[in-house]
């Protein structure tokens, strides 16, 4: 064993929990479609139901309104997803070139984008405390050698 294998071992326990949360996601029925329950309306052979009430039966039956949308991708919410993505992204590029500050300051406005309602003052104190947390816990606090400012800004 190597000095890399417990975070090696650790990203395929994540990797297989995450795969197994898409995998459940798609393939497990959604109790929130209002499927009757088995027990709601049980017929015997005579064909009598037995005593339970007709509106039990109506409150959980899916209306067409509620029915599941054909389209797969048709819930998902695409401004929080892309603005992740393109959060990580930006960070992922531009950390060696702009350095930990502007990195993590446009990262955090990125992140501030996924919320709907998040107004550029509100993003902008967003990213400035996810800057000076940075700066505290890695720079100051771990003492990493962080590039402040990256190549492209002659750091």
């Amino acid at each position: 064993m190597g000095p890399g294998y417990v975070p090696f071992a650790l990203g395929l326990v994540l990797a297989g929990l995450g795969l197994a949360t898409v995998a459940k996601a798609y393939l497990a029925p959604d109790p929130d479609l209002g499927e009757a329950p088995a027990d709601a309306a049980v017929s015997d052979a005579t064909g009598v139901d037995d005593a339970v009430p007709e509106d039990a039966v109506a409150e959980h039956a899916v209306s067409d309104a509620d029915a599941l949308d054909p389209r797969p991708l048709a819930g998902i919410q695409w401004r929080p997803t892309v603005a992740i993505f393109a959060a990580v992204t930006f960070f992922a590029v531009t950390v060696d070139g702009l350095g930990l500050l502007l990195a993590t300051f446009g990262t955090g406005l990125l992140a501030a984008l996924a919320r709907q309602g998040t107004g550029p003052v509100r993003a902008l104190v967003i990213a400035a405390g996810l800057t000076l947390a940075s700066w505290v816990i890695f720079v100051v606090l771990l003492q990493l050698r962080l590039a402040l400012l990256g190549d492209w800004l002659g750091g």
